[in-house]
Parts: structure tokens; sequence; C-alpha cells
């Protein structure tokens, strides 16, 4: 965000805590002070209001930047994202773009409760007009953020409180920037495809690592972006490996695992060997228990069963 503010004075953050605060997780950390309150910005507890603000700066040619606390916030501002920024560009006759992002942590972040672990990727990947994007590490994040806030069409980029603390290398060239739309085949293997985005990509590497002990070969992909999704990368792995196991945070029904699914048989079924399997949270509201939150989502172990049942092991 602040190479991008260096680079463009049109370019503002808002958000609840974003300046005095220096951010709920520290993400705007000294930006208050490197770019004053006029372009860090504090808000009411109203997501609504300063979502529509920032719509409305962006039709007028400024190119916000939205935070939100968490994304199960945006569902106050849901009006906002669905029928206006998503939808001005094709109501306007391509007169009007909205080039805003909205951006926060998304999904389970722990002992937080049913209204603070909604994955809301697959509710806003569902509307023509936002793209979506969900990196998983840190390089990727800053690739990819740098080119949504450069996008001329809304972002909604789904962040995780429990990698905000994550280290990893992070490219230092000048003007890095990472396609939206190019999913990351992030280890080649040939028995069985692992498609996992956002923190669940980690665990799917682990499964891959667990798996490789046992002689099994694991292709691990990370789509990067939700929408536009790249299933052409998918397919060309599924062509190889003939199996595939997606990990999703989302609860099962209408999630993204289930339009990958859907996708994957569509163009690939003549490659398939076995049932694409899904691995999902469970069809409820997230627990606050901590057993049983780990009930509740996605786990390594989950993976690994998943993988050796597509490949007919046992």
């Amino acid at each position: 965000m602040v190479e991008e503010m260096d680079r463009d004075d049109r370019i503002f953050l808002i958000g609840e805590e974003v300046a005095q605060y220096n951010g709920a997780y520290k993400v705007s950390e000294g930006m208050l002070d490197r770019f004053g309150e006029k372009r860090v910005i504090d808000t009411p507890i109203s997501e609504n209001g300063f979502s529509g603000l920032g719509i409305g700066a962006a039709l007028n040619g400024l190119r916000p930047i939205v935070e939100f606390m968490t994304f199960n916030f945006s569902f106050v501002a849901i009006d906002q994202l669905i029928n206006n920024a998503a939808k001005i560009r094709y109501m306007s006759g391509g007169q009007f773009g909205v080039p805003i992002v909205f951006r926060g942590p998304n999904g389970a972040a722990g002992q937080l409760a049913a209204t603070h672990n909604t994955s809301t990727e697959s509710i806003y990947a569902t509307i023509p007009g936002l793209k979506v994007v969900s990196p998983s590490n840190p390089d990727d994040a800053k690739g990819l953020l740098k080119t949504a806030i450069r996008d001329d069409d809304p972002v909604v980029f789904l962040e995780s409180e429990v990698m905000y603390g994550m280290k990893g290398e992070v490219s230092d060239a000048s003007d890095y920037l990472i396609p939206i739309g190019k999913a990351r085949v992030a280890r080649e293997g040939t028995d069985v495809t692992l498609v996992a985005h956002g923190k669940s990509y980690w665990l799917a590497l682990k499964a891959a690592d667990e798996l490789e002990k046992d002689g099994h070969s694991v292709e691990v992909i990370d789509p990067r972006t939700i929408r536009p999704f790249d299933i052409d990368t998918v397919i060309e792995s599924i062509t190889k490996t003939n199996r595939c196991v997606i990990i999703d945070e989302s609860n099962p029904f209408a999630s993204i695992s289930s339009e990958i699914a859907y996708q994957i048989q569509e163009r690939a079924f003549d490659h398939l060997d076995a049932p694409v399997l899904r691995i999902t949270s469970k069809d409820v509201p997230a627990p606050y228990a901590k057993n049983l939150m780990e009930y509740y989502m996605p786990q390594v172990q989950d993976a690994i069963d998943a993988c050796k049942k597509v490949m007919y092991v046992n």
C-alpha cells in the first residue's frame, strides 16, 4: 500500500482504526505519519457508510482502499459491494468504472465464534463485476495487492489474521506485479492434484509432505485468484495426475470447491480415475469451543485421507 500510495496520490486508505491505531492488525502501521489524515482515514463503525463513500470517491477519479476489520463485517455493506461497486460499469454502459479495493481478513482465525469466522469468497465470487483474490504467502500478497490497487474495477482482496505475522521472501523489484487470474503450481507431482487457496494452501503442503514419506507424489496448486479462476492450470495438472482433492475453508454447500469440482468434471471427466473429493469446513456455523473448532475446520489428516482415497491406497 505504501509503495502504491507513493506512486499515485489518488490512492487513499479508509476504514476502522487504520490511522491513529495503525490498523487493527498493524497492517497500516506508520501510514498516517507518512501520508497524513487526508489519505489515511479513520471511520465510524459504519461499513455501509464508508464503503459507499469509497465507491463515490472511485466514481469521481480517486482510487480507494477500503479496509474491513474482518470480512464478516462486510455483510453490513453488502449492498454497496454487490449492487453498486460490482454493477455500475455494466449499468452505465461502460461510462463509469469503480477502481476500488476492499481488503481485510477473511475466514476463521481461532476461537472467534460464528459471526467472526465466515469464509466469504464463495459469496463474492458469485457476483459478476467483482474480482476476488486470496493470497497464501507474503510475496503473492505484495504482487497481487499492487495489481489489485491498479485495477480499474473493484477487487475483493481476502487476507487472514493468522497469516499477518507470516514471514517469507518478498520481491524487492521496483514495480512488482502478479497478474490476477493466474494460478501457481507450488509443487509438482504425478499421483494426485491438491488445490488449495489462502491459508488452506499451507495445509495442503503439509499433507503433501506426509504423503511423500509413503512414496506418493502430490502436485499442489495455489489458485491465488478465486475470480477469475484459472481452471486451465488445474485441468493441465489433472491430465497428468488423473486425481484431484480440493481443500476449501468455506462451508460445503455452493462453495468454491463445488464450482471447481464442477468445472473439472465438465472439462476433464475422461481424465479422472477417481471422483473429485473436497475437504471443507462443516456445514454449520463456526463453534466457539476449541475442540469443536478443530473438528469444524479442515485438517491435514483430512487431506491425507482424501488423497489416499482417490489413489485407492489401502
